[in-house]
């Protein structure tokens, strides 16, 4: 069970067939044609046929099985595999087929309302380097090519970022590679990428399409050395392939204001990268950015100063790949704060106006709503006082950005009596770890003596973002609450000081001091920080009001002992919203689909999966008068060890 929780910390049914129950008349095809739904990434659905009254008869109607799962041994199709695999795709349903991308970057098109294969390409990735995130693609991007006839080949295309950074792109009707595109179908992403090992730079989330522009970000391991690679954002030509332009998060440009908060390392460090999904806004022209840390995390004095542009959500303008407007969230990130989530595009009503705004979810547990045109908050920010007294040589930022409203979504401070145990026992041991470690706080700097983390590096939210209620004015966010201690060490001294086998140790090469960390368990191999681990909130967009949050998970699928207490998990995914007043999400570590009101946060169904489901679901309807789906990826999470599996399970309406 200690096992199970420490990798769950390390982040970052048989079929059956159709009943035709009734749909209201005239009821028209919906799709679900971006990996947000909208190219703003709102996760919101128009459709209603399933409400809070008969969500409850919801059922399985189809399971389709990918065949991408290790076996017991650990190997996929004879080939051991050192990284874990992690099915967090969101399928597209786009002229009448599903589209759904697996953890090695097989696409797969499927009859959506009977599960049934039409055509599958391989991609065939290279399996053989570590990618710091394991195997995982969390889905596809699509493109019309309006200058070719109905019939033409790839007048359609779909796309997919590999593993091994190559962009290819497919024709939707059956699979093959698009010819006219890069090289036989495909773009390397690595060319003009510094690269020192293979799988270092990679590729995790799809990328945003604008216009006749295909912009992807990339995925950087962390915590290696100063010098990683760059992390640019990249603009391809839809139909050539063609690089149109590329914008680096680390200002190189003396000429750039943004260089001024780069006391040094603007040359030298890298990273900073995008690897959360991106968005765009065709009326605007413009692309949302979500940066993340430059290299490495956990010691910033090869970067002093303030590091814009790292840490933030930048608007850049779609033609050219010029910043527009940028807003840090963090200021020189030191806990490996990275914008996680992609930005959603929403419409704010407030004194009587409409204003473009974005929401932005942060591991922090902080919820920034901006506006869309300028980056201005449209809920007030403050700068306030945050812990001093870094590591020698440290820089670190007086104060940090924090949003007047929502509060917090998870906690970010725990004392020596917070801790918790399920024992007496328990509690003892996670007192005495706590009383051993700096504990001032969210973003107290990382020490010699041990920090504690709270959150840690996974979150408060992640990769899975919000979803939008535009009917209700309501963003839904999950979150994780789950502490960390973090140790710097002398690099000349590590040799010389044990390290537990449960931490991971990182080499930060470059600079003094190798990073170690690991989360904060009791002896139960529980957390030390007080349940739930795991919640879902709404936030009334408006005015930043927590209208409510409720416990996410239980722990029935990752322990023998059943324990009396709604404790919530940690979750990787998203929520789903519907116009009936309704939200869906998995997520959680356990094996099950959830349906909560919208309105009120009370659970309303849950559906078992064969397997976890740390993905976020989509929903449709695939024709004239057919049934609306819900179809969520259920395939495990391999480092949080959650059930493994391979399967897309569509849930309909008995």
């Amino acid at each position: 069970m200690a096992q199970k929780w420490f990798v769950i910390s390390l982040l970052a049914l048989s079929a059956c067939g159709p009943h035709g129950h009734p749909v209201a008349p005239g009821a028209g095809r919906t799709e679900w044609p971006e990996y947000g739904n909208d190219v703003g990434g709102n996760r919101y659905s128009a459709l209603s046929d399933i409400d809070p009254g008969n969500v409850k008869d919801l059922e399985v109607a189809w399971i389709y099985h990918t065949g991408d799962q290790k076996d017991a041994s650990g190997s996929w199709h004879g080939r051991k595999l050192r990284p874990e695999v992690t099915f967090e795709a969101t399928p597209l349903l786009i002229d009448g087929t599903l589209y759904v991308v697996t953890p090695f970057n097989r696409v797969i098109a499927l009859e959506p309302e009977t599960g049934v294969e039409k055509w599958a390409y391989d991609p065939k990735i290279d399996l053989d380097p570590y990618y710091g995130d394991g195997f995982t693609c969390r889905g596809l991007s699509s493109w019309l090519d309006l200058a070719r006839q109905a019939g033409e080949p790839c007048r359609r295309r779909i796309y997919v970022a590999t593993q091994d950074a190559r962009l290819i792109a497919v024709d939707a009707a059956n699979g093959k590679p698009c010819a006219d595109f890069g090289t036989g179908g495909e773009v390397a992403l690595t060319d003009g990428v510094s690269i020192v090992r293979k799988g270092e730079y990679h590729v995790t989330s799809p990328p945003a399409i604008l216009g006749d522009n295909v912009v992807v970000g990339s995925a950087i391991d962390d915590n290696q050395r100063v010098d990683m690679p760059s992390g640019a954002v990249r603009a391809y030509d839809a139909r050539t392939g063609k690089l149109r332009w590329a914008w680096d998060p680390i200002p190189r440009d003396p000429k750039d204001p943004a260089r001024a908060t780069w006391q040094n390392g603007a040359d030298t460090t890298g990273a900073a990268n995008a690897w959360a999904p991106l968005s765009a806004d065709p009326e605007r022209d413009l692309v949302f950015v979500p940066t993340g840390s430059a290299s490495p995390d956990f010691y910033g004095g090869e970067r002093k100063g303030e590091n814009r542009y790292a840490n933030s959500v930048v608007a850049l303008r779609g033609r050219t790949g010029k910043v527009v407007w940028h807003f840090q969230v963090v200021h020189h990130d030191l806990w490996d704060y990275d914008v996680p989530a992609q930005p959603s595009l929403i419409d704010v009503e407030k004194d009587g106006k409409r204003i473009p705004a974005v929401a932005q979810a942060t591991k922090m547990g902080l919820l920034f709503i901006l506006n869309r045109e300028t980056g201005e908050p449209v809920v007030p920010v403050e700068e306030r006082p945050v812990p001093q007294g870094g590591v020698e040589g440290e820089w670190l930022s007086p104060t940090q950005p924090f949003p007047v409203a929502p509060p917090p979504l998870v906690p970010q401070r725990m004392k020596v009596e917070d801790a918790w145990g399920l024992t007496p026992l328990g509690g003892r041991d996670c007192r005495d770890q706590v009383s051993k470690l700096r504990s001032e706080g969210i973003y107290t700097p990382p020490s010699l003596q041990g920090t504690l983390n709270l959150p840690g590096n996974a979150g408060g939210t992640n990769w899975g973002g919000v979803s939008y209620d535009q009917k209700r004015g309501l963003i839904l966010v999950n979150q994780s609450n789950l502490a960390f201690e973090v140790h710097l060490v002398k690099r000349e001294q590590a040799a010389s000081i044990p390290s537990r086998k449960e931490m991971e140790q990182a080499p930060q090469k470059g600079t003094p001091y190798i990073m170690r960390r690991r989360s904060l368990l009791s002896s139960w191999g529980l957390p030390c920080n007080p349940p739930p681990w795991g919640t879902l909130a709404a936030v009334e967009a408006a005015t930043g009001k927590l209208r409510w949050q409720v416990t996410l998970g239980t722990i029935r699928d990752l322990s023998p002992i059943p324990l009396p207490i709604k404790m919530g998990t940690p979750n990787l995914g998203g929520p789903l919203t519907t116009a009936s007043g309704i939200t869906f999400i998995a997520a959680a570590m356990d094996n099950y689909l959830r349906a909560f009101d919208t309105e009120t946060g009370r659970e309303l169904w849950k559906g078992r999966l064969p397997a976890g489901a740390q993905a976020t679901p989509m929903t449709y309807r695939a024709r004239d008068g057919g049934r609306q789906f819900v179809v969520i990826c259920a395939g495990g999470h391999g480092k949080a060890h959650t059930t493994p599996g391979d399967a897309v399970v569509a849930f309909a309406l008995r």
